[in-house]
């Protein structure tokens, strides 16, 4: 009898994961611009400490033990007809593909930044634009980071702590930075900012340029939308929040007036059953917060759900989001829950305990060691 096939857009951290968890239940095919799991998380660290970035973040598809099972297709999703199930992919040498599916699975996530593109990427590409930016900023005696949410609060800190010499500048609109966190959150930030010499400039909305969406390290000065005079500034990292969904291979119908793709509960497609959607591209509510909530594992088991005929199960958002901000740092990580109450996982653990044991044994099943 033939397994149902299922086609997973997008092999970002929720793609991925979806995959994982249909592999031993279906016939998974993914579909990825990336040479592997480039992840959007810890800008920071990406950018002050790229090695210990590429060991945690950055994993080729052959090292996840559980994809064994999964036909990746490397290319550029271009078209989605809903009527015939397939998807359409130009991959490497422009030849254009039609995927059939059963079931369709959309992550293909958002561009953010410089640090978040759908572009077709080799891996030589991906590291070439991990070192060009990390060494941007080592030669810049000063750094202004712009914005407010938690890749501008894990960049301003992490450059002042790997570079202790470098002026570094945090700036955002608001009279606090990470409005979408709990208030408490902000508070722990805060001294952890001060503490390792980050100057805090709240009350600071930039004037980009018309058609400039961050996604390039630029130099100063940076000019204010709120009276304040130009900063100058050796580099400026732009983590404004000015996300896109990477939804242009998507018939606008199904798309919400953001470009987002519309969801019910259960992550499926109004009027597309066979359809599911996952992560920052799905519109689940105001935060996307699918991607930050393991909502992957409740997609698989939707998607399972449909094929044998069960009832599906809801996605309920949290009200604020959580987990670690700044990432690793020498003292251990931090994370925060939803209360905005703050753990620690030591610094030996993190690398002995977290990441083999929790994160590439427990969430993604096993990761073979890269030789």
């Amino acid at each position: 009898m033939t397994r149902p096939r299922v086609v997973v857009a997008g092999l970002g951290d929720s793609g991925l994961l979806t995959a994982i968890h249909l592999a031993r239940h279906v016939d998974v095919v993914g579909v990825s611009t990336k040479p592997g799991l480039v992840s959007g998380q810890e800008l920071g660290m990406r950018l002050a400490r790229p090695e210990d970035w590429v060991r945690d973040y950055w994993t080729s598809f052959s090292r996840y033990r559980r994809l064994d099972g999964v036909r990746t297709v490397h290319g550029e999703l271009t078209g989605l007809d809903v009527r015939a199930r397939t998807v359409t992919v130009v991959v490497a040498d422009g030849t254009s593909v039609a995927e059939p599916y059963d079931v369709l699975v959309i992550a293909t996530g958002v561009t953010n930044g410089f640090w978040r593109r759908p572009h077709l990427q080799t891996r030589d590409e991906v590291a070439a634009d991990l070192r060009a930016a990390h060494q941007r900023l080592a030669e810049a005696p000063t750094v202004v980071v712009v914005g407010g949410g938690a890749a501008a609060v894990g960049t301003a800190l992490n450059l002042a702590v790997r570079w202790p010499d470098k002026q570094v500048e945090l700036c955002f609109p608001g009279d606090r930075a990470l409005p979408r966190h709990h208030p408490r959150v902000w508070s722990h930030v805060r001294r952890r900012l001060v503490t390792a010499g980050v100057g805090l400039r709240p009350g600071h909305r930039a004037a980009m340029p018309d058609g400039f969406a961050g996604d390039r390290i630029t130099e100063g000065p940076v000019e204010w939308s709120t009276g304040q005079p130009p900063l100058a500034a050796d580099a400026v990292v732009w983590a404004v929040g000015k996300v896109r969904p990477n939804t242009g291979w998507i018939p606008g119908s199904l798309l919400d007036e953001q470009g987002f793709v519309r969801v019910l509960p259960t992550l499926q497609l109004p009027g597309h059953p066979e359809v599911f959607a996952v992560g920052d591209v799905a519109a689940t509510d105001p935060l996307r917060s699918s991607a930050r909530n393991r909502a992957d594992r409740l997609l698989a088991a939707n998607v399972r759900a449909l094929l044998a005929g069960r009832p599906l199960r809801e996605f309920q958002p949290p009200r604020s989001r959580w987990g670690s901000v700044v990432g690793p740092q020498a003292d251990g990580l931090q994370v925060f829950a939803p209360s905005g109450r703050p753990f620690r996982f030591p610094a030996w653990s993190v690398t002995r305990v977290l990441q083999p044991w929790i994160v590439r044994r427990g969430i993604y099943g096993g990761v073979r060691i890269e030789r």
